[in-house]
This record gives structure tokens, sequence and C-alpha cells, in this order.
């Protein structure tokens, strides 16, 4: 039998306390065990009165660019047209959002929060606010607030897909 080094802790995964191997140092694969931490987060603050992740970051993105356009989200989310306005269609259904065609191109539809959709994302972004902090008690706030920019940074780093042909 191979004898084997004890791992350090930070190089185990939490909970089963497997082995990461070379994933330890791979950014997506980090991402991904973070995500399994904010996503429980969301499922208990939000997620159980029925809003899904795609429609608060609709949602939170209408609040923050009111007149925001379909197309505009679309590009932000990096989902096709079609997907945003069956999404829109969702919210629509729900007196959350409500689209009214541009006066300057009838082909854009600019998207704004009802009063509904409003009271919901402002109770939203609060709860899961509350519920990261708490979740991440290990950091302090300069680290959370350090956490966000630097993911900011890598996903400016989304490039544009490139067009075949």
């Amino acid at each position: 039998m191979p004898h084997r080094l004890p791992l350090r802790s930070e190089e185990r995964t939490p909970l089963a306390r497997l082995s990461e191997g070379g994933a330890h140092a791979i950014v997506g694969y980090q991402l991904a065990q973070a995500a399994i931490v904010t996503n429980q987060v969301f499922d208990e603050r939000v997620g159980r009165g029925g809003l899904r992740r795609v429609e608060f970051t609709i949602l939170a993105l209408v609040q923050r660019n009111p007149d925001v356009t379909a197309r505009q989200l679309a590009r932000a989310l990096a989902v096709t047209p079609p997907n945003i306005a069956v999404w829109l269609d969702k919210l629509e259904s729900r007196a959350l959002v409500a689209r009214e065609r541009s006066t300057a191109d009838a082909r854009m539809q600019h998207v704004r929060l009802t009063a509904r959709g409003k009271a919901l994302v402002e109770r939203a972004v609060q709860s899961l606010l509350e519920g990261e902090r708490d979740a991440l008690a290990a950091l302090s706030s300069a680290e959370r607030a350090m956490l966000v920019e630097l993911l900011h940074k890598v996903a400016l780093a989304r490039r544009k897909p490139e067009r075949a042909g």
C-alpha cells in the first residue's frame, strides 16, 4: 500500500472530507463548490416562495435598470432573445413586470417592475444578503466584499460568443 501524506483540511471537500486532488486549484471547481452554499441560501430564503434564480436575476436587473430592453437582458444573462421572452412572459403573467413597446423602435420592448415586482425583489435582496452573511460567517465583511469584487472580475472575463462561419 503506497504511503500518502496527510491532506491539509483546506484540500478536502466539505462534509465528505474527500481529497480534491488537482481540482483544488481549479477556479471553476471551487466556484461550483461555493455555489452549493449560495444555492442553498437562495432555496431556503427565496426559492420556497416560488421564485427561481433566473427570475430573481431578471427582477434585480430590471430594478436597477428601468426601461431595460429584453435584448439587453438576454445579453446580460447569456441567453437567446426567445428564451428571455419566455421568462418575461412568466414574470408578466405573475404581475411582476410590465412591458411596453418602444416609441422609437416598435421592435423593442422596455421592461419595468410593477409595484408587486419591486416589493418582491427588495425583500429577496434583503433576505439573501442576510442569509449569505450567516452562511459565510467565517468570512469578515472585508473578505466578503473582496470575494464579491473578485467574482465580478471573473464574470467580466466573459467573452462574446464566436459566430460560426
